[in-house]
């Protein structure tokens, strides 16, 4: 009678893992779904190195290197100087998502 009571018991107890195991993981993709972002690049053309700030983080550019910038609009891309935010070079805008921005458009 103790052994059936205890199978019982692992039997309820691994259901409810199961079931709750399954509902976590439905819930988490719709989550990084959600959130998916377009981006674009960053293109510097320009003669020399430059450094920008993209809104999230510094960036150092070598001449002819690029990076990829998550498109959100409303977001300032600005010029830096060792670390220190300066001038704005353009705001992002919708129309930039999915596209190559070169850098001497906007010097």
């Amino acid at each position: 009678m103790k052994k059936l009571i205890v199978l019982l018991v692992l039997t309820i107890i691994f259901a409810n893992i199961a079931i709750f195991a399954k509902k976590s993981v439905i819930s988490y993709e719709n989550a990084v779904n959600s959130t998916a972002r377009a981006s674009f690049k960053i293109l510097n053309d320009t003669d020399g190195d430059i450094e920008i700030h993209t809104g999230a983080g510094f960036v150092e550019l070598n001449k002819g290197s690029s990076t990829g910038v998550t498109c959100e609009a409303g977001r300032e891309i600005r010029h830096a100087n060792k670390g220190k935010k300066g001038d704005v070079f353009f705001v992002i805008d919708d129309s930039m998502c999915g596209k190559t921005v070169k850098l001497s458009k906007y010097l």
